[in-house]
């Protein structure tokens, strides 16, 4: 019940947060440009690099990973933001931990906010590929099943990876301003976001394998375009099953959040030795 609250709470606190900062047509205005525009820049250099029209099988399995990202970015940013604006904005931080409170939860209840204001990006742009760019989706022949499945656990390592790098963040007194969204984007190239993993240097390709996003990218892909759909883009992942990606997913998930206890609690502790929880720099 307690870690419910917290996240609870936490959500509502943090859709405060976001939400609270324009005029409400305003805002929903910018949620509806910013995804569209933000797509569309990528849109016209796959044009003006391939030459090829939206027809082709690699824009659908490019533009449904660049979609499908948004979520990474919003739930990575999402969570390790909370602790910088927590501790040097509000400077609410050291409340928060003398507080009946789940730590975990109300993180996660942070990055949720960013995660159901991002959602809207997400339904904006796979409507706006389907409408303008005839992106070939029926929704009639979705595997639902086999969508849902990588999306729990897709957004369960997700999760912990937010946490991970909050926990990061918990140690950093100054130039972590930007921690999320360097991390994100520097995982965009290496999970097959928007090429196959297959063009990587053979020396990063052990790093794409080992994060829970490029199994939960695949699945996406197999769940919404169909099981061949990158079978002939992405050579490394052709030759696994359908159940075989969901269990390594499900694994790779798993071992992450192993991880992540035992690297939050060392965090946590040292944060607490150190006089990290309440100390602001004003940077």
């Amino acid at each position: 019940m307690e870690a419910l609250r917290s996240f609870r709470v936490a959500t509502w606190l943090g859709w405060q947060i976001e939400g609270n900062r324009a005029d409400p047509f305003l805002f929903y205005v910018y949620s509806i440009v910013k995804p569209v525009t933000s797509v569309m820049i990528l849109v016209i250099m796959y044009w003006v690099i391939t030459r090829t029209d939206t027809a082709s099988p690699y824009f659908a399995y490019m533009y449904l990973g660049n979609v499908a990202y948004i979520y990474v970015g919003s739930i990575l940013v999402g969570v390790s933001w909370a602790v910088i604006d927590d501790r040097e904005h509000y400077q609410t931080l050291k409340y928060i931990y003398v507080s009946p409170i789940n730590v975990y939860f109300y993180l996660l209840g942070r990055g949720m906010a960013r995660f159901l204001t991002d959602t809207l990006s997400v339904v904006i742009t796979m409507a706006f590929a389907m409408l303008a760019l005839r992106l070939s989706i029926n929704p009639a022949e979705l595997r639902w099943l086999y969508l849902f499945t990588p999306m729990v656990f897709g957004m369960a390592g997700m999760a912990f990876m937010g946490l991970l790098l909050g926990a990061a963040t918990l140690q950093m007194a100054r130039h972590f301003w930007s921690v999320g969204e360097s991390v994100a984007g520097a995982l965009f190239l290496f999970c097959g976001a928007i090429f196959p993993i297959d063009v990587l240097p053979a020396w990063l390709r052990p790093l794409g394998f080992a994060l829970p996003l490029t199994y939960w990218l695949e699945s996406l892909r197999r769940a919404i375009l169909g099981p061949e759909a990158s079978k002939s883009i992405s050579r490394s992942l052709s030759g696994i099953s359908d159940s075989q990606l969901l269990l390594i997913l499900v694994g790779v998930t798993l071992v992450t959040g192993i991880i992540l206890i035992y690297f939050f609690r060392w965090s946590e502790h040292r944060a607490r030795e150190m006089g990290l929880i309440d100390m602001t720099t004003h940077y």
